[in-house]
């Protein structure tokens, strides 16, 4: 089992709740290839009575009819839903329209007090590496927040302004105590949300090379030179046939890192790992 749940976890959730009564809504983003498993269950308790614009980030790297279908799952849940691409130079203008159109009551209510130039407050929260600064980058079109591919770069909270309308609030990523369960440690890991230091590269290895075979058989045969035959070995002996393939003998240790990062850049193929439909026949 993975464990990892360290102090400045802590530490960052108590800045949160310290901080959600500044704020006129809560940005919670999950990542659109693990939208379900990387929602942060200590943020609904922290957020309260808060509005929340669930953003599903890094979309351009999940399956996008399967984000569709998440979008649609959120907003029948009640809760305002976009996904985004970071790297999309609209993302910042998009954001701005779909918040001023869920607070319109407020903002209006606030012009009727004669403050015509409201500016709105936000908290962004969400897992490590969920890509919280790169899309605070986006947003107030400057290199504001520290970014980096991997777990736990944003080491404390700070203020960005976009533009005359807009405050933002970034927070370290946050994960929650325990586990629901290995398949979410799994997700997590595979996505960048748990420091690759922390758990056994093979075994998140073998978790993703179950997946892509069953979902994307075809991107992995091509990325790793692989035949039909090789699909029919067993998940380990799988592993083994592309250490060897990418040249690097018997160190399959190194082989499932490579794995592991390839499936992140999107060099496999797009990938969504949490199901809709496996969602609603489990509950």
């Amino acid at each position: 089992m993975i464990q990892w749940f360290p102090g400045h976890m802590a530490k960052a959730i108590r800045q949160f709740e310290e901080n959600v009564h500044l704020v006129d809504i809560v940005f919670e983003l999950v990542d659109a290839r693990c939208p379900f498993s990387s929602i942060n269950p200590e943020v609904e308790k922290v957020s309260k009575n808060k509005p929340r614009l669930m953003i599903l980030t890094k979309a351009d790297l999940a399956n996008p009819n399967v984000t569709n279908q998440w979008i649609s799952y959120f907003k029948n849940k009640g809760y305002a839903a976009i996904s985004v691409d970071s790297k999309n130079n609209t993302t910042g203008k998009y954001i701005t329209k779909v918040v001023k159109d869920l607070l319109k009551d407020k903002i209006a209510a606030s012009k009727d007090k004669g403050l015509d130039n409201k500016v709105i407050r936000a908290i962004c929260v969400g897992v490590p590496n969920v890509g919280k600064s790169t899309l605070l980058n986006q947003i107030v079109k400057r290199r504001a927040a520290q970014v980096g591919n991997r777990a736990g770069v944003t080491k404390g909270q700070q203020w960005l302004k976009a533009g005359s309308e807009l405050e933002l609030l970034d927070t370290p990523g946050i994960l929650w105590p325990k586990f629901e369960n290995e398949e979410v440690a799994n997700k997590l890991a595979l996505t960048g949300a748990i420091k690759d230091s922390i758990y056994a590269s093979d075994d998140v290895a073998l978790f993703a090379l179950n997946f892509f075979r069953q979902h994307n058989r075809d991107g992995l045969i091509e990325r790793y030179r692989l035949s039909e035959e090789d699909m029919e070995l067993s998940d380990v002996d799988l592993l083994l046939k592309i250490t060897k393939n990418v040249g690097m003998r018997d160190d399959y240790e190194r082989a499932s890192m490579r794995l592991i990062l390839d499936s992140r850049k999107g060099k496999i193929g797009p990938f969504t790992l949490d199901s809709v439909d496996e969602l609603d026949k489990e509950n």
